[in-house]
């Protein structure tokens, strides 16, 4: 017989009998500790796997299956009607005797908490975790870990419109949470806490007397947020670093009292724009947070007609680390330098600009040389809307290594759109680095864009491009562009193609995945001519 493979298949053999029980060994030992002889389970071992399997013998029949009929009763009950004797009910196999009797118990706790941590980092811990702990004792050991609690959401289930409804399911979780947060957050993180009406403050209470690590803290669409509980939690989270504000009716009251109490460890802060932001961001000028690295001030989906100005060079000055700087769907000014003003001393570690808007924009390359003259390390900026904004002006910023460039226009006339030439300028400073390029909307003309595009199949020493997503939406490319830099780019994993008026019919469209793509790059080399197919 030929020898078994590296990946064969052993199977413990239950009637093997030890001469010398002293002499086992740790496998042997472990075997017999998984599947002890009579529990009804065998091991199978593998290179990488070890299986508890139930035997294969088979097993007494179970009592749902259904009963024989039993013969009528008959109508007499005279001497000779014949008495059907009674069969006798077997007695059920006890608990012990049964096939999986057992088995969970002798899974080691460190393995069970593992395979829970993995279902809480894909699910959360809840409910998971409470119902896992109802199962049998290990599992209510393995639950209370206190690792599989590092990030917790907690949100009340909505109950309609009804604000009573609403108030009752809020102190129902309250409820539970007064016995879960000190029994099971002494490891809190990361908390959110989302859809909270009435019922912020005692929640933050308890978590500011048993959570003393938590470091990340976000209320989404909560109300009643006042200024001594953030302070209050200021006081006793001492690793406390991040708060997320954003859809959240808090006043900015509470706000500048938190960052008085803990501006110094901030690193991260998401606001909403209201009316009240200009007394945060006053805060935030006055260099309470040296330390901050992100800092998001957007409207959400509604736009504040109200503007926002922004010094600038003083934000510079209170933020130096800053590394993610979002003012997303505002319109806000620039505060004017004056003249003979110097620069300020810019954003050197600066990775991420984003200025998209959907409504109109005073962003010009002016603003955008005093916001990024010093941050050579910025991978992303996101100009979306940004109609102000030229090729010219883009190139002469200090950052080499852009990945993510994003200048599309989106539902704005060909009125606006400036810029008419300098598409090539964009991909001849970037097409080493670019792995997304959006410029849907920019009224490059035909020969501009095949230009630009005609860069990443010139690339030197037999690389391909990094580039795996292009929006061209609405643009004037042409089908032998698209063919060009689909044969040049092998991992183009997204192509939109929407609105392009050069193109023929059926293949304006968004692809995405590479079979797709390359279904596109098919169809453009096999159409005809798209002067008559328009």
């Amino acid at each position: 017989m030929a020898p078994v493979s590296s990946g064969r298949v052993r199977r413990r053999a239950r009637g093997s009998k030890r001469t010398d029980a002293r002499a086992r060994s740790a496998e042997d030992w472990w075997w017999d500790r998984l599947a002890p002889r009579g529990s009804g389970y065998h091991l199978l071992q593998a290179d990488s796997m070890l299986l508890v399997l139930p035997d294969l013998e088979p097993t007494r029949a179970r009592a749902h299956r259904r009963a024989p009929r039993r013969a009528p009763r008959p109508l007499t009950r005279g001497p000779t009607a014949a008495a059907k004797p009674r069969v006798k009910p077997q007695p059920e196999s006890s608990p012990d005797q049964c096939p999986d009797s057992g088995w969970g118990d002798r899974i080691p706790l460190e393995v069970l908490v593992h395979i829970f941590g993995l279902l809480v980092a894909a699910h959360g811990p809840m409910p998971f975790l409470g119902r896992a702990a109802r199962v049998c004792r290990l599992w209510h050991e393995a639950t209370s870990h206190p690792s599989l609690w590092h990030t917790v959401t907690l949100s009340p289930p909505l109950v309609g419109r009804a604000a009573k409804g609403n108030l009752k399911a809020e102190k129902k979780l309250l409820a539970s949470l007064e016995w879960l947060i000190p029994n099971r957050f002494s490891q809190l993180q990361r908390l959110t806490l989302i859809h909270w009406k009435s019922q912020v403050r005692p929640v933050l209470e308890l978590v500011s007397k048993f959570c003393p690590r938590l470091t990340f803290l976000k209320l989404s669409d909560c109300h009643s947020v006042t200024a001594d509980t953030l302070v209050m939690l200021a006081k006793a989270c001492h690793q406390l670093h991040s708060l997320d504000l954003h859809h959240s009716m808090v006043e900015s009251t509470a706000v500048v009292s938190f960052l008085e109490e803990a501006g110094s460890r901030m690193r991260k802060l998401w606001l909403t724009y209201s009316s009240q932001t200009t007394a945060i961001l006053g805060v935030l000028l006055g260099s309470c947070c040296p330390q901050l690295q992100v800092l998001e001030v957007s409207t959400g989906m509604s736009c504040n007609s109200t503007p926002l100005q922004l010094p600038v060079e003083a934000l510079q000055k209170a933020c130096p680390r800053l590394q993610v700087l979002r003012l997303l769907n505002l319109i806000w000014l620039p505060k004017p330098c004056g003249r003979g003003v110097p620069q300020g001393p810019g954003f050197p570690s600066l990775e991420e600009l984003c200025l998209a808007g959907s409504t109109c924009s005073f962003v010009s390359d002016e603003v955008l040389g005093r916001l990024l003259h010093c941050s050579p390390k910025l991978r992303l900026l996101d100009l979306r809307g940004c109609a102000r904004i030229t090729p010219a002006g883009l190139c002469d910023l200090p950052c080499q290594e852009l990945e993510q460039l994003y200048l599309g226009l989106y539902g704005m006339s060909d009125g606006l759109t400036l810029a008419k030439k300098g598409s090539p300028l964009l991909t001849q400073k970037w097409y080493h680095s670019l792995r997304e390029l959006d410029i849907s909307g920019q009224g490059f003309s035909e020969k501009d864009l095949e230009q630009a595009l005609a860069v990443f199949s010139g690339t030197s020493g037999g690389l391909h491009p990094a580039l795996c997503s292009l929006n061209l939406r609405g643009t004037r490319v042409t089908p032998s562009t698209v063919s060009s830099v689909i044969s040049s780019c092998p991992g183009l994993l997204y192509l939109n193609l929407e609105s392009c008026r050069c193109l023929p019919r059926g293949l304006k469209r968004a692809y995405r995945g590479l079979e797709e793509v390359q279904w596109c790059l098919e169809q453009l080399l096999t159409s005809p001519s798209p002067l008559s197919s328009r």
